[in-house]
């Protein structure tokens, strides 16, 4: 049932789900972010969301952001190149891929100067986007970076 909740919200405009999925991690993100984290979303490229019409990891943010009172920014985070889709990629490929694909937008750099940067993600499969996100604002000046996701791809035995 998780599974289906979590490709509902992905891939069958269910945005309904966001609501509930950030009230599920909302206990994670309380116990591991002090009250000052900047809630960002792992970004998509515009062409990915004009596709897909919203981003699933900005709605779930937002909700937790409203739900923690912690300051949340939408756009953080930027996605300037257009990446292949990441699925069925090996690690290293994916880290290939995203080399260099993920920034902090510049007019939001300010945001998280000096301050602790929490980003939100639906799916975390190897960990290649969020590392890259994370690398991002460590370089802009993010005090920590730590790291919410709804669900994890299990790898198998």
């Amino acid at each position: 049932m998780g599974r289906k909740l979590v490709l509902g919200l992905k891939h069958g405009d269910r945005q309904e789900i966001a609501k509930p999925a950030a009230g599920w991690m909302r206990h994670a993100v309380d116990d591991m972010a002090p009250d000052n984290a900047l809630l960002a979303p792992v970004p998509l490229h515009w062409m990915r969301l004009a596709k897909r019409r919203y981003n699933q990891s900005a709605l779930i943010a937002a909700h937790l952001a409203t739900m923690t009172g912690r300051d949340f920014c939408a756009d953080l985070l930027d996605r300037p190149r257009r990446t292949p889709s990441l699925d069925g990629k090996s690690k290293g490929e994916r880290a290939a891929i995203l080399d260099g694909a993920i920034r902090v937008t510049p007019k939001r750099r300010h945001r998280l100067i000096d301050r602790p940067v929490v980003l939100i993600d639906d799916v975390m499969t190897t960990g290649a986007t969020l590392a890259a996100c994370a690398e991002a604002c460590r370089a802009a000046g993010a005090t920590e970076v730590c790291v919410a996701v709804l669900a994890r791809v299990a790898k198998d035995p």
